[in-house]
Formats: C-alpha cells, sequence, structure tokens
C-alpha cells in the first residue's frame, strides 16, 4: 500500500544550511548559523528566527543569492533512497522551512525529483532580496502541510512517515504514524520512534518497514 514520506530538507536531506550558505554572501553567516542552532534546539520560535535570518539577507544581489544556491547538496545516498521510495509507489514530499529555490537546485544537481515541495520564498525586487520571506511554512507548521498531503493523496495518518531533525519538525514528528529523527537535536530526540544517523541506516529502516524491498 501507498505511504507518504516526508522529509525536511536542511538537515536531514541536506547537510547543507541555506540562510548560511547565503549569508556567506554578504558575510553574516556567523549570525544566520547562532540563529538557527536557537531556533533548532528550540531556544527561539521558528517564524522569529526566519524572519531574523532573512533580515539579514536584506540587499543581497540576486545573482549572489544563486550562488549560494547553487551549493546546496543532497546528503550521499539520499537521491537513491527517494528514487527506491517513488520506484515503490510512495508519494515522497519535502516539507521544509527553507527555500524553493534551494531545494529545486539541489534535486535538479542529484537528477532525482519528488511528489511535492512545500516551502519559503526569498522575495527579490530589483533584483536583490527585500529581507523578507513568504510561504506556508513561517507560521504554518509541518503537521497541517503532512495532513493535507496526506488527505489529498488518500493516505491514512498511520501510513504517514515524517523524517527530521531540528525542533520546526517536531510537529509532523508528533502525528506521523512513524517518526524518524535524522540526527535528531535533544528536544527533538523524544518525539522520535527512531533516530538514524546515515541515509544507509535510513535506507536499511525502511526496508525493515516493508516500504524497500532489500537490495539483491
Amino acid at each position: 500500500m501507498t505511504r507518504l514520506v516526508a522529509f525536511d530538507f536542511d538537515g536531514t536531506l541536506s547537510d547543507s544550511e541555506m540562510t548560511v550558505l547565503l549569508g556567506e554572501r554578504c558575510g553574516v553567516a556567523d549570525r544566520m548559523a547562532d540563529v538557527t542552532e536557537r531556533a533548532m534546539n528550540d531556544e527561539l520560535s521558528y517564524a522569529e528566527s526566519l524572519r531574523e535570518r532573512a533580515g539579514l539577507l536584506d540587499g543581497l544581489d540576486e545573482a549572489e543569492a544563486e550562488t549560494a544556491y547553487g551549493r546546496v547538496e543532497l546528503r550521499e545516498g539520499a537521491a537513491t533512497a527517494i528514487e527506491r521510495l517513488r520506484e515503490r509507489g510512495h508519494h515522497v514530499a519535502i516539507l521544509t522551512g527553507g527555500f524553493e529555490r534551494g531545494v529545486a537546485r539541489a534535486l535538479e544537481e542529484a537528477g532525482v525529483e519528488v511528489d511535492e515541495i512545500v516551502a519559503n520564498r526569498l522575495p527579490i525586487a530589483d533584483g536583490r532580496l527585500t529581507g523578507a520571506v513568504e510561504g506556508p511554512l513561517i507560521e504554518g507548521t509541518k503537521d497541517g502541510q503532512l495532513a493535507r498531503v496526506a488527505d489529498e493523496r488518500g493516505v491514512p495518518m498511520d501510513r504517514t512517515v515524517a523524517v527530521g531533525d531540528g525542533a520546526n519538525d517536531l510537529p509532523m514528528l508528533e502525528v506521523a504514524g512513524l517518526a524518524v529523527g535524522y540526527e535528531p537535536k535533544p528536544a527533538v530526540e523524544p518525539a522520535c520512534d527512531v533516530a538514524v544517523s546515515s541515509m544507509s541506516e535510513l535506507a536499511a529502516l525502511f526496508e525493515d518497514e516493508g516500504l524497500l524491498v532489500a537490495d539483491a
């Protein structure tokens, strides 16, 4: 039976941190990393942290932003895991507070597709980032998006799988049928049914759960 597998992106499918890569293009990477870490450890609300990080990017040239997005990469083994899930007919979604453009560039570079991307955007005016942020995962949470996608695809919530690492993943981890922590932060691990530390471990878990056929 088809299942819905929802992945976080930054820190899960990718070990790149988009806002830090963007921040490097305008000299604020250290400040970005500090804000990100506070948010992932649940010391700062995600919406507050995202707006603060976007504000640090005010005025960044669009070409510089594209350079940063081009450095976003999938983890080794992530593309294979996605391909195998989709070959088995599962619906694969990325639910991320990161940015559409970076996710799209990383997937394109890896030569892999997913069924749905729910992400935020950094608006541009006159060729530069405005310092604002738009999208469904600023105030909205990933549990609502997981439930929406599951409903649209006719997948019961007990047939959903969520994979994430940080505090903003908690809502979807708490409602998914199977909650998987990918090197989860200390505040997140209690909400996980199981934790993994590599894509090979994740693939093995998916095999054990019957989502994949074991490699011959």
